[in-house]
């Protein structure tokens, strides 16, 4: 797994599970991973992952990479989505369960997160990653698209054009964590994901191992410093139930 802080925080949580579970592998519902990128890496750390999502094309994709991986006996996947879950996930079955890229596409962000919850066992952590609406309205702004811009700060939901827009809502910091904890959980943590390297040309960083090194760090440092925080390109939450 890579070194920025979202996932030097989901590889603590897993070494605490594996030593509350005496060594077990930890058991991770992954909601809406369908193709592979955070429960293929999982699996090779040795968990034991369930994926939920309602793509059967990137479920596919999901049991060709395991495959190749050498993990497939380590994942399950199932086509669903949070409506589901109930019948798919057993009911505080997962020590991790990971909504990354969920919550601002789903009709009922209420209702997903009840969902989530009853499927994270007693003491285990919830992971959100979603679209920061600071961040989307710094670059349409940057991109010229003030009206867009001006529209993202001021709708109730962080939302452009429904017709155009492909998510639901946005969020920033303060509403996550309103959300997370009207769900019952308790929000240890919400930190930046993509905080300036968003932001950095490209030309800057190639061929350039130092400066990578240099801007590998500055993200971690900057993920928990609000306001650097609050304009990363993701915000991510870890949330114990």
């Amino acid at each position: 797994m890579r070194s920025d802080a979202v996932h030097q925080v989901l590889e603590a949580e897993l070494a605490e599970v594996r030593r509350r579970r005496g060594g077990e592998p930890p058991r991770v519902l992954d909601v809406g991973g369908g193709s592979g990128v955070w429960a293929v890496p999982l699996a090779s750390e040795g968990c034991a992952v369930t994926v939920v999502d309602p793509s059967p094309n990137a479920l596919a994709t999901l049991q060709r990479r395991a495959v190749d991986a050498g993990v497939a006996d380590r994942i399950t996947p199932l086509q669903g989505d949070t409506d589901a879950l109930a019948a798919l996930a057993p009911e505080g079955g997962a020590d991790l369960v990971l909504a990354h890229g969920v919550l601002e596409v789903v009709d009922d962000v209420e209702a997903a997160v009840a969902a989530l919850a009853a499927a994270t066992a007693p003491g285990g952590v919830l992971s959100v990653l979603v679209a920061n609406r600071y961040a989307a309205v710094i670059g349409r702004a940057l991109a010229g698209r003030v009206s867009d811009a001006l529209q993202l700060i001021q709708d109730a939901d962080g939302r452009l054009d429904p017709a155009s827009d492909t998510l639901q809502r946005r969020f920033d910091a303060e509403g996550l964590e309103r959300v997370l904890t009207a769900g019952g959980f308790t929000v240890e943590r919400i930190q930046g994901q993509a905080v300036l390297s968003d932001l950095v040309p490209g030309s800057v960083l190639d061929n350039n191992p130092r400066a990578a090194d240099a801007m590998a760090e500055l993200e971690r440092v900057a993920a928990v410093r609000p306001p650097l925080r609050d304009i990363a390109t993701r915000l991510h939450a870890v949330a114990r139930a």
